[in-house]
């Protein structure tokens, strides 16, 4: 016989949790279960429509659902009691999967939390480039959010080959995601987060303890990815070609270019259309070969690169799973299967 499934199911049906489950059913190592929700609107009829089973995440919302057209199966509740689960994905809105923890250790299944909770939720937070092994057999875990796996696939990536001195980063953001532009979000102004540092320099030492690093950041009134911009002072000389080769080796990090009339993120979002995905998903961090630089000295290295807001944190998702249920031990090895699972490239174009 063939090693059993891991059996997943996901708890929230939003921007992320859909992206993940459509992952999940191209492992061939993991089973989806069904996804759970709370409302029986638009997004989760196409869940139904897929063919996946719904559930209700919470009692009360059940007849609701059922009342709006969604043939619900029972509640989430009633699924772990039965022992039908082993991975819970929660992909409920921030500070939700806080509360939903309890529940979680009342049947003691694993379950992977998102970077709208906070570190001490889970107690480790996720990258599988960089800590994948600190993950292997536990309960909970926490990927961190699309800006921080941004930073520490680049920069993590950087510090582990040719170390980081300090980093210094300025994070543009999109002003909201896109399926609810019609009814939040900025417009003509660009609102500066006032905390220095922002959240995501402490938020990726969670991930990599040693990493000194500083970020700000900024919401502008778009809503097609995030636009990060760093300077690292780094440890030893350094040329720009050490640089590259180090971006080229690095897993889920591929390069564009401003000749190639990459200009703006407009254009990033467009090639990630033409890759042909689902939703023209883009699982990679796209660098700018152009801005990468190294001052007269050899110790300062700029860049620039976009940050996939809605999709860049699926594969962690996936190698995350691996990672608490030891499906698999190797971290290269698990990145490598989802990569393929996925069509995750080193060379857009």
């Amino acid at each position: 016989m063939g090693k059993a499934k891991v059996r997943v199911l996901v708890n929230g049906y939003g921007v992320i949790g859909k992206r993940v489950a459509d992952a999940v059913t191209k492992q061939d190592d993991m089973e989806l279960v069904g996804v759970s929700d709370i409302v029986g609107d638009w997004r989760v009829k196409m869940a139904v429509a897929k063919g996946y089973k719904v559930y209700a995440s919470i009692p009360e919302r059940a007849d609701v659902m059922r009342q709006s057209g969604v043939p619900v199966e029972g509640t989430l509740e009633e699924l772990l009691r039965k022992g039908e689960v082993d991975v819970i994905i929660d992909a409920t809105p921030a500070k939700v999967g806080a509360k939903n923890k309890q529940i979680y250790e009342k049947y003691g299944v694993k379950a992977i939390f998102q970077g709208g909770e906070k570190h001490e939720v889970a107690g480790t937070s996720f990258v599988a480039q960089r800590n994948y092994s600190e993950a292997l057999g536990k309960q909970f875990v926490r990927v961190v959010s699309c800006n921080t796996t941004a930073i520490c696939r680049v920069i993590g990536g950087i510090h582990e080959k040719l170390g980081v001195k300090k980093a210094r980063v300025v994070i543009v953001r999109r002003a909201v995601d896109v399926w609810e532009s019609s009814h939040t979000g900025i417009m003509n102004t660009v609102v500066p987060d006032l905390r220095v540092p922002s959240h995501h320099g402490p938020d990726a030492r969670t991930v990599i303890p040693d990493l000194n690093i500083m970020t700000m950041a900024v919401k502008a009134s778009h809503n097609l990815f995030h636009l990060h911009t760093a300077m690292l002072e780094l440890k030893t000389k350094v040329t720009r070609d050490d640089v590259i080769k180090v971006l080229e080796e690095e897993p889920r990090v591929v390069f564009i270019s401003g000749k190639d009339g990459v200009e703006g993120l407009n254009s990033i979002f467009e090639i990630a259309r033409d890759t042909g995905r689902p939703r023209g998903d883009l699982y990679e961090i796209p660098v700018w070969l152009d801005s990468i630089s190294v001052d007269e000295t050899g110790y300062e290295v700029y860049l620039m690169w976009a940050t996939p807001n809605e999709s860049n944190v699926v594969p962690e998702n996936i190698d995350a799973i691996r990672a608490l249920t030891e499906l698999e031990r190797e971290a290269f090895k698990s990145i490598a299967k989802t990569d393929k699972a996925l069509g995750i490239v080193k060379k857009l174009y």
